[in-house]
């Protein structure tokens, strides 16, 4: 037995799996939050990514900046009920190319933004007012950001139908 195969054996096991599979209300509200959470997390981080890009140009990107705690706190959302969904069925997501793509993404979105904090981009944009450009890392950054946010939602709506898991 492999040691995905014995991971999946021990979360299917836990009380994470059996409140997933036995509560008929658990799947649905962590469908509900996981949405809410993909709405706050894409929907700052990608006004923060089109306003670097040059959108909006009319808006402060510390405006924009003020509310990352926001996408956050979806992205929080998103972590502990995709943690049920993994836990309800773990075989059919952890063997799925899609999921482990989709997880891909997610780690490379996190070193994006991690570049993006660490290289000192996010204090030079912090600056900028209105109707000012980003410099050209941070557009790249953003470029980056976009698709691979588009790419997790993408990946995450076919993990039925890409792979043979489900």
């Amino acid at each position: 037995m492999s040691l995905l195969d014995s991971f999946s054996t021990w979360l299917k096991a836990s009380p994470l799996s059996y409140a997933a599979t036995h509560y008929e209300w658990v799947w649905p509200l962590c469908q509900i939050l996981h949405f809410a959470g993909l709405v706050m997390l894409v929907g700052i981080v990608g006004l923060l990514d089109l306003r670097m890009l040059g959108l909006g140009k009319g808006l402060r990107i510390s405006s924009i900046s003020r509310m990352v705690p926001v996408g956050v706190l979806g992205f929080c959302l998103n972590l502990a009920t995709g943690a049920v969904f993994v836990a309800g069925d773990p075989l059919h997501y952890l063997q799925n190319p899609a999921f482990q793509f989709k997880m891909a993404f997610i780690a490379a979105a996190g070193l994006n933004v991690g570049m993006f904090y660490v290289s000192g981009l996010a204090r030079r944009t912090e600056g900028l007012g209105q109707d000012e450009e980003a410099p050209v890392g941070a557009k790249c950054v953003a470029v980056v950001s976009l698709v691979l946010w588009v790419g997790v939602m993408y990946l995450g709506r076919m993990l039925p139908f890409l792979g043979n898991s489900f």
